[in-house]
């Protein structure tokens, strides 16, 4: 299993300069190899193997004027490029054969210089390396100050340098760990949860617990309103604009850690106390097109949903998405008798079989968690779902490739 590990990074003005400089060197070279795949599909030759377009295009190129200046940086950063490139390929068609399961991906497009989120990968080959006094030493870049939350439990074989939208730097670790270690330092735990995902209560367990919506974004709005506009007068190309572009992509980024933040609390405490973890699967992208869209996004569903899934993994605890057109909200949780759809605004509701009163949202949480240890007593295949990383890597096109760790 694969975990990610990302802490952030404090480069010098020196050093900003060369990385600014990789970040431009590599984004030419995935460029130019995306321009030559495109040039051989309409010329109608095979399409050139990797090992030729890193001679075309690196090696030979670094001898021409014209792109003298990649020589400036490590050729690993590069070959990396290259890779990626390639990566994107594969998995388009696999997409386009059915043989990749998920949504459909385009064919890889031009990077853009203006792109706001650049990052550079470094394998071991370009022999960086961590100093003793805890700097990340890049090739052609220098000694980096790392500020490091955690230790790393074993040597990394490579880093991703990541700048995101607000200008901050991040080194990311993937790293391969045995899951079996971690579930041996979890604690036992015989009980099971079912958790009813919602607006009014970002979510309420079967136990009766409610857990209020931090609703970040909601709180943020005014404050982002703001910026907005501010941005919104500077004038095009300007550095008061680059500024006050940082300045709100700042604010955006406050509100996604804070999410972030809550759901990997909520989603390590559960997982923690509960050995089954039952959930409903929710039609996110179609409640995201209603007027409910902006409280739908605040929540972070999605994001949440894939936390307990891949901890559960880690962890050796069982996780169960339950069908989105189970009836939850229709059926008493007592006696089983299916009484019917209700309107949102009911939030409490009376069995008509047994008497029982409900409330709409901790009946749905009992049924789910029923519903959950139903598919685990069965013998059915619970399957893991992809879960994204907390930062994606170098060309991964938006597709998961390893997990955050909790």
């Amino acid at each position: 299993m694969q975990l990610r590990y990302s802490f952030r990074l404090y480069p010098k003005p020196g050093q900003r300069t060369a990385l600014a400089r990789a970040f431009g060197c590599a984004r030419v070279v995935f460029n130019d190899a995306v321009r030559a795949r495109e040039d051989a599909r309409r010329q109608g030759p095979p399409f050139p193997r990797a090992a030729e377009l890193s001679q075309q295009l690196i090696t030979r190129a670094k001898r021409t004027p014209d792109r003298a200046w990649l020589g400036e940086v490590s050729a690993v950063v590069l070959q990396q490029s290259l890779r990626d490139v390639e990566a994107a390929y594969r998995n388009f068609f696999a997409s386009l054969n059915g043989e990749r399961r998920g949504p459909k991906l385009g064919a890889p497009r031009f990077k853009s210089r203006t792109a706001t989120r650049q990052s550079i990968r470094f394998t071991a080959n370009a022999r960086w390396s961590i100093t003793p006094v805890g700097r990340l030493s890049l090739p052609k870049i220098g000694e980096l100050r790392v500020k490091w939350s955690r230790p790393l439990p074993v040597v990394p074989s490579s880093v991703t340098v990541i700048k995101d939208a607000a200008g901050r730097f991040f080194a990311s670790f993937v790293i391969d760990i045995d899951p079996a270690t971690d579930a041996a330092r979890m604690p036992v735990s015989d009980q099971a949860v079912g958790i009813d995902l919602g607006l009014a209560h970002f979510a309420v367990l079967s136990d009766g617990t409610k857990i209020d919506s931090p609703r970040f974004l909601r709180r943020a709005e005014k404050k982002l309103r703001k910026a907005q506009r501010e941005l919104s007068r500077k004038q095009k190309g300007s550095k008061n604009r680059e500024k006050t572009r940082q300045k709100v992509a700042r604010a955006h980024a406050r509100v996604a850690d804070a999410h972030r933040e809550f759901h990997h609390q909520l989603s390590t405490r559960l997982i923690r106390e509960n050995q089954a973890i039952a959930v409903e699967d929710l039609a996110v992208g179609g409640l995201a097109r209603t007027r409910l869209a902006k409280s739908v996004h605040d929540a972070g569903w999605s994001q949440f949903v894939n936390m307990p899934a891949y901890k559960a993994q880690r962890y050796g605890r069982t996780f169960v998405k339950v069908g989105r057109f189970e009836p939850t909200s229709q059926v008493c949780s007592t006696c089983g008798h299916r009484d019917g759809p209700k309107p949102l605004h009911v939030r409490e509701w009376t069995c008509t079989a047994c008497g029982t009163l409900h409330d709409r949202d901790h009946n749905a949480a009992l049924n789910i968690k029923a519903a959950g240890l139903a598919v685990t007593a069965c013998g059915a295949p619970v399957r893991p779902e992809p879960v994204l990383a907390q930062r994606e890597e170098t060309g991964s096109q938006g597709i998961p490739h390893g997990n955050r760790a909790a």
